[in-house]
Formats: structure tokens, sequence, C-alpha cells
């Protein structure tokens, strides 16, 4: 499914790059990342997965998770 131009590395990079960006455009210099929940929608042929990974404890990992829907839901259709 990956072809020449759509490496899953790189897509998943940029993702991030981006995400550091907005870190530092709202936050400026003087912060810490602390803990973090990734959550990625894996594509293959034969379907689609989601993978979900956390450098949290499952209660600090659950509650990101629902900051995040709550986040999602503010920002409304689109």
């Amino acid at each position: 499914m990956a072809g020449a131009g759509n490496d899953p590395r790189n897509k998943l990079g940029e993702e991030v790059a981006a995400q550091m960006d907005a870190i530092e455009t709202d936050f400026g210099d003087d912060y810490e990342i602390g803990n973090i929940v990734t959550i990625v929608e894996v594509i293959r042929s034969e379907g689609a997965g989601v993978r979900v990974r956390s450098n949290a404890p499952p209660w600090i990992g659950l509650g990101l998770i629902r900051f995040a829907e709550k986040a999602l839901e503010g920002q409304g259709p689109g």
C-alpha cells in the first residue's frame, strides 16, 4: 500500500514534527514533554486497524484520551 511517495514513516514523522511546531508556538521555549498517547489508524489492503501507544500508566493514558476526545468534539465538523 505504501507507494514511493507514501512512506508511512514519513507521514507519521511529519505529523509528529507538526505537533512539535504547534507546541513550540503555543508554549514557547519554557516547557517539557510529559506523558504521551499516540493513536494511529493503520490501513492495509485487507482492512484497517488502530494502534494505541502510551508511555503513561493506564489511568493517566485514559485521562489524556478523554481530554483529547473533548478537544476534538470542540473542533466541530471537518
